[in-house]
């Protein structure tokens, strides 16, 4: 654990997503367009030790990670306690 005095921090997360296509037709596409954030911080330590909390934070973050990084997503779906296997459109036919 690092022992560093952080008086305030404040973080502004904006993310940006887009939706196309209908429901109704079947061909609905949600895409992610980026993340911004921004961190304002009060305190009285060296600049090189808030900024080592700062990599130690952001390298912990699982949603930063798992934005950042290609993450495998596993989906199981039941439809009345039987198995429920939608066919998933592949990415060339959206």
């Amino acid at each position: 654990m690092l022992r560093t005095h952080i008086d305030k921090a404040k973080v502004l997360v904006t993310a940006k997503f887009k939706s196309e296509g209908s429901v109704l037709r079947d061909t609905v596409q949600a895409d992610g367009l980026g993340v911004e954030t921004r961190c304002e911080i009060t305190s009285s330590e060296p600049a090189e030790r808030v900024a080592k909390v700062i990599r130690n934070a952001e390298a912990g973050c699982y949603v930063i990670q798992t934005i950042r990084k290609p993450t495998e997503v596993k989906s199981e779906y039941t439809l009345n306690g039987a198995v429920l296997s939608p066919p998933m459109r592949s990415p060339s036919s959206q």
